[in-house]
């Protein structure tokens, strides 16, 4: 195995932690425009699976007569994504000092684990289809790899000092 100087573990820390951090910004980011985003895919469709369509067709639909007769309910996903921007917020912290703030890593893993239960109890009652569900839990899936590799990368920078 080969070995790693502790200033590559700090790049190799660092850049997995901006990586977190962008997908948070961008999952936030991209959820303040919803209807014109679904409008966009929506006039694209047919580059998508076909199982897709009906269902983007739908959430479109609904999204644009919501936000026309009671767009206040939009507000909810205005703070789903400032949500995600105070969270990418916090990473900031291990992105300085890794070491002493392993606990932003190790809470960003829970909360990647957190997804499953709230996707797949909270997507049946939604009426979510279940592929969306597993799309949904995809996010749990890569964040978790990232951080927990981020994690180790610490673990392992945290033994050298």
């Amino acid at each position: 195995m080969k070995e790693i100087n502790k200033n590559q573990l700090e790049k190799k820390i660092r850049a997995l932690i901006i990586a977190f951090i962008i997908g948070l910004v961008l999952s936030g980011v991209t959820a303040f425009p919803i209807e014109s985003q679904l409008e966009i895919a929506v006039a694209h469709k047919s580059m998508l699976p076909w199982f897709v369509r009906g269902w983007l067709v739908q959430v479109y639909e609904a999204v644009k007569a919501t936000n026309a007769i009671y767009p206040f309910i939009s507000y909810g996903t205005d703070w789903l994504a400032f949500a995600h921007l105070v969270i990418a917020v916090a990473f900031i912290g291990p992105l300085r000092d890794p070491v002493r703030n392993i606990w932003v890593i190790q809470f960003g893993m829970i909360a990647c684990v957190m997804i499953f239960p709230l996707a797949l109890i909270a997507g049946p009652i939604r009426e979510i289809p279940f592929y969306w569900q597993v799309i949904d839990c995809s996010f749990g899936v890569f964040g978790f790899i990232l951080l927990y590799w981020c994690y180790r990368c610490i673990r392992q920078l945290e033994a050298m000092h």
